[in-house]
C-alpha cells in the first residue's frame, strides 16, 4: 500500500479523482481519502447514504470523507490496527495542518503540493506546511493560464524559511474555462470522463499518473485515457 499526499489550499478534488480513475483502469485499488476543511468529496461525489463519515464507491474508486485518520477509518470498517487496508495506493487530500499531521503525511511515498498562483492559494497552501519538523520533498503541481518563470520564482521566494525541498520535476495544468466547464458537467452528470478535456490537461493526468506508478510506460497510460474516452 503506498500513501500518496496532495497537500494545497488550491481545489484539487476533481484531479485527483481523473488521476485515480486511471489507476483503476490499470488494475490498481485506489482509496481517496478526503481531509479537506470543506469535505468537497461530499459534494461532488455521490453517495447512497452519506453520514457524519461514509466510504462510497465511485467509477471504481473508493472514497472516504469525515475520518480523522486511516486509523479511524480502521476503526470505522471494524480492523485492528496492525492490519492493512487493502488498497494499492490512499490518496490523502488535504488543506490543512491538522489533516497533514494526522495523516502522517511526511512518511508518505509521493508528496505533491499543488496551487495556482493567486496569494491565497499560495500562502494558505504554504501555511500548512509551517509546522513540519523533519526537511521533506515535495513535487509541484502548478495550475496556471500562462505558465512563466516568474511565478515559480515567487513560489520559491515564498517558501523560504519551510523545511521543503523542491524536486527539480514540475507538473503543469492550464487554467482554460473549457477544462472547467468539462469538469462541471462531469459532476453534474456523476461520470468521470476525459473526452472533452483539452490535451494540456490530459497531458498534466498522464504526467501525473506516470509519476505516481512508477513503472508504467507514459504510452501506455495514454492507452488508458483513450480506452476511458471510447467508454464515455
Amino acid at each position: 500500500m503506498k500513501k500518496i499526499g496532495f497537500i494545497g489550499a488550491y481545489d484539487k478534488t476533481d484531479m485527483i479523482l481523473y488521476v485515480a480513475k486511471i489507476l483503476t483502469m490499470l488494475e490498481k485499488k485506489v482509496l481517496i481519502m478526503d481531509s479537506t476543511i470543506n469535505q468537497k468529496a461530499r459534494y461532488v461525489v455521490p453517495a447512497i447514504s452519506p453520514a457524519m463519515k461514509y466510504v462510497t464507491d465511485f467509477e471504481d474508486i473508493d472514497i472516504a470523507v469525515g475520518f480523522s485518520s486511516i486509523e479511524d477509518m480502521k476503526n470505522y470498517l471494524g480492523l485492528e490496527e496492525q492490519q492493512e487496508l487493502e488498497y494499492d495506493f490512499i490518496f490523502v487530500d488535504t488543506d490543512n495542518q491538522k489533516g497533514f499531521s494526522n495523516f502522517f503525511l511526511e512518511n508518505s511515498q509521493k508528496n505533491y503540493f499543488v496551487t495556482s498562483f493567486d496569494n491565497y492559494s499560495l500562502k494558505k497552501g504554504l501555511e500548512i506546511l509551517s509546522g513540519i519538523q523533519e526537511v521533506m520533498s515535495l513535487t509541484k503541481v502548478l495550475f496556471s493560464k500562462d505558465m512563466i518563470k516568474e511565478e515559480d520564482e515567487y513560489l520559491n521566494f515564498l517558501s523560504l524559511g519551510h523545511k521543503v525541498i523542491w524536486n527539480e520535476y514540475r507538473i503543469y495544468f492550464p487554467i482554460e474555462n473549457g477544462d472547467l466547464n468539462v469538469i462541471y458537467e462531469n459532476q453534474r452528470l456523476s461520470k468521470i470522463k476525459f473526452k472533452k478535456l483539452s490535451v494540456q490537461y490530459k497531458d498534466g493526468l498522464v504526467c501525473l499518473a506516470q509519476e505516481i506508478l512508477g513503472d508504467v510506460s507514459e504510452a501506455n497510460i495514454r492507452k488508458t485515457i483513450k480506452i476511458i474516452e471510447k467508454g464515455a
